[in-house]
């Protein structure tokens, strides 16, 4: 029920109304409506059960598993939400002088001194809003180091099949020629297809590390040298960060540029929409274009780095310096965990990872690539079972629902057919993991024993199966009164 369905005429919540008379009569008279707003007339009791009620109809990490793959739906601690919620940071605006913000600068700072150190990256900006403004971000300055080096044959951006499917829109938004290649039957990048498309065209190679089939790229060094050896330069997508903090750095794997999603590597909120943040690390060369500002540090003292001291920067991406709120939290985060306990975030989500994909290879599931390791997470393909009794992965994932958990990624990546990629995350203990494959194969029986329940699902939820076309082609978001 939408909160217009509850209003009444003449209705009000008189305790919480504003004075208006007072400031209307300040307002020239052009500028003030002729008509009132359609907005419901609902009592504050009203008001209150209705967002309330609808809270509770919320699916989320606080109150439910949701092993969302390649997206590392986490916890996120209460004492980063708090802290970066302290008077003295929400108070303070974005244009105060440097010299009234030394601890909030010298926070900022302190958080792109780790994040150097977590990718062996030789510097990092802040400023970029989300991963894909990182990405944008990271290929411009690609673009724009080869550019600098009067290098205008460099055209052609290679993405392997398996990528984000950002990846391919950043490479084609900075006018790039997208060059494809294919992941082999191991899920490793094709070597043969790499060095093939490879050539005195390519600008960069962007390679998501651990790969979204859940493993980690065998072959990583050879493409880095097969890449560097044709004058391209090679870009990380850092979404997958959290199966290989602390353990091994994209610096040292010989990557140019890096994106890191702190909404989801460094436990900021995720998910809604937002809010993102995705700092860019960047290697030696590429030092230069970075976006600005920076925070630098000289004498004891903080201060802003802008265009005046990086005349080569590719420029500002937002207002002022990146999304200030979830920075605080990342910052506070990675204080709280320390060296080690980067490291050990790293160690439970791999754990994780393979634990629960070989309690669902026991199961009965079918793993897409079964000879492998998991990283943070794998793929379970319900291609037979599909072929065998109708039972699609999305029918499997609304089935969950009625079971307590959040489906996990279905459909992609695309070239595994009827895929979930599933995360545990490091922040999910034994006993829920444990549970949740008892859910799974409560499901995979329901699917031998009465197939069409499944199709049917969800059966517990506020609503039950949609027409996803219908929604999709007649998308109706506004309410209009019944007399229109």
């Amino acid at each position: 029920m939408l909160i217009f369905e509850h209003s009444r005429p003449g209705r009000r919540n008189h305790s919480q109304s504003p004075a208006t008379s007072a400031v209307a009569d300040k307002i020239p008279q052009n500028l003030l409506r002729k008509t009132q707003p359609l907005l419901p007339e609902v009592s504050e009791m009203d008001t209150v059960r209705h967002y309330t009620r609808l809270s509770q109809m919320n699916f989320s990490i606080d109150t439910e598993f949701y092993p969302l793959g390649s997206c590392t739906m986490k916890y996120n601690p209460r004492a980063c939400n708090s802290l970066a919620m302290l008077p003295q940071y929400l108070a303070r605006h974005p244009l105060a002088p440097e010299d009234t913000g030394q601890g909030y600068l010298a926070c900022m700072y302190d958080l792109q001194e780790i994040l150097k150190d977590v990718t062996g990256m030789a510097g990092v900006s802040l400023t970029p809003m989300a991963g894909a403004q990182g990405e944008l971000i990271g290929v411009m300055m690609i673009r724009a180091y080869h550019e600098s080096r009067g290098d205008k044959s460099r055209t052609e951006i290679i993405v392997p099949d398996a990528a984000h499917g950002t990846n391919p829109a950043t490479a084609v938004m900075c006018g790039f020629k997208v060059v494809e290649i294919a992941t082999d039957k191991e899920g490793n990048v094709d070597m043969a297809a790499l060095k093939a498309a490879v050539g005195p065209k390519t600008a960069g190679l962007m390679l998501t590390n651990p790969s979204t089939l859940g493993v980690f790229e065998k072959n990583v060094s050879e493409m880095s040298r097969i890449v560097h050896q044709a004058g391209g330069l090679l870009y990380y997508d850092g979404a997958n960060l959290n199966a290989v903090l602390g353990k091994v750095k994209p610096g040292d794997m010989g990557f140019d540029v890096i994106h890191i999603n702190l909404h989801k590597t460094f436990s900021t909120p995720h998910g809604g929409g937002g809010p993102g943040s995705a700092p860019v690390g960047v290697a030696e060369r590429l030092l230069p274009f970075m976006p600005v500002p920076i925070v630098g540090h000289e004498d004891g003292r903080y201060y802003w780095v802008t265009e005046k001291e990086k005349p080569q920067s590719i420029g500002r991406l937002s207002a002022h310096m990146g999304n200030a709120g979830v920075l605080l939290r990342a910052y506070i985060y990675v204080r709280l965990l320390g060296r080690d306990g980067m490291h050990r975030v790293a160690e439970f989500a791999t754990l994780n990872a393979n634990y629960l994909m070989t309690a669902l290879r026991e199961a009965g599931f079918e793993l897409a690539y079964p000879s492998r390791r998991a990283s943070h997470e794998f793929i379970v393909s319900l291609k037979n079972i599909k072929e065998k009794t109708g039972v699609t992965a999305m029918n499997l994932a609304k089935r969950l629902l009625d079971k307590g958990y959040h489906a996990p990624t279905t459909y992609f990546p695309t070239l595994v057919p009827e895929c979930l990629l599933i995360e545990p995350a490091e922040t999910e203990s034994k006993e829920t993991l444990d549970a949740f494959v008892v859910a799974m194969k409560e499901i995979l029986t329901e699917i031998e024993e009465q197939p069409d329940m499944v199709k049917d699902a969800p059966h517990t939820m506020p609503l039950r199966k949609l027409d996803d076309v219908k929604a999709a082609r007649e998308l109706d978001l506004a309410w209009k009164p019944h007399s229109e």
